[in-house]
């Protein structure tokens, strides 16, 4: 692998990995995905990008047979608790979305909420997903629209922390349905798009915004590069604002509208990881 995507993936994981107390606010999308996928009793999932596994135990307690992958080995450790917690059975494992450890037409369903999508190679991502489902399996996902609060609030971190290495693609682009049909190609049939909410909590905008600085890697990530103190002034009440339009004073909540994609594998792509 190029030495730059390598540093950049390297650059995820240490951002990602102080993420889990953010986790409460995707439980209940966790829910909207594996029943928008139609996950049944039996069938073997593989839930992509699993971070904390707030998908993959929700899918294990649907009685699926559920595998979960992660680049940030902090995020599978609260993962395993959950698991245990719960009672259920997941097979963790520690990897790579753009090389997945698993063989050709393995899972039935193949899951990812908010994590392929930051995937530096989108295309070598969407292949190694289709390369491990079954020919009639599903894939579904979870991602966040560039014109809704939470793609622009990745889009002003980027824009202050500066171009990733060799043009890697805005992950918000996944939540293009224009840019989705093209990604998955003319291998899968019956392309399915729905809009569900999430609410995350918080006393004030500003304070939505400084559990993004400590625990959401992207925004964490330009905090530790140490900003000079204007242009920190100006990202913060840039962010501010944002949240401001987003912000339900009567719940206490932001509203984070999201993407959901299902597709089903019509025959196998012939494209092929480049990992």
């Amino acid at each position: 692998m190029d030495t730059a995507f390598a540093e950049f993936k390297a650059a995820q994981r240490k951002g990602w990995a102080f993420f889990a107390p953010l986790e409460i606010a995707t439980m209940t999308a966790a829910a909207k995905l594996v029943t928008f996928a139609g996950v049944k009793p039996g069938q073997r999932v593989l839930d992509v990008g699993c971070g904390t596994g707030v998908v993959a135990v929700t899918a294990a307690r649907a009685r699926a047979q559920v595998s979960g992958l992660d680049l940030t080995p902090e995020l599978l450790a609260a993962a395993k608790q959950h698991s245990a917690l719960a009672g259920v059975e997941v097979e963790w494992r520690e990897g790579d979305a753009e090389a997945l450890p698993y063989d050709p037409a393995t899972f039935d369903v193949v899951l990812s909420q908010f994590g392929h999508m930051f995937a530096p190679r989108p295309e070598v991502a969407a292949a190694e997903m289709l390369r491990v489902l079954k020919p009639g399996g599903v894939i579904a996902f979870s991602t966040w629209p560039g014109e809704l609060f939470t793609g622009r609030m990745f889009q002003i971190a980027a824009r202050y922390a500066g171009p990733p290495p060799q043009a890697v693609p805005s992950p918000v682009l996944w939540g293009d349905p224009a840019v989705i049909r093209e990604r998955l190609g003319a291998g899968v049939k019956d392309l399915r798009f729905d809009r569900a909410t999430m609410w995350n909590a918080a006393l004030s905008p500003a304070h939505h915004r400084d559990q993004s600085e400590r625990f959401a890697g992207p925004v964490k990530r330009f905090i530790e590069s140490s900003p000079e103190a204007a242009k920190l002034a100006d990202f913060r009440r840039e962010y501010d604002a944002l949240v401001e339009q987003y912000f339900d004073s009567s719940s206490n909540c932001v509203r984070q509208d999201f993407l959901m994609t299902r597709a089903t594998l019509l025959t196998k792509p012939s494209l092929a990881s480049t990992s």
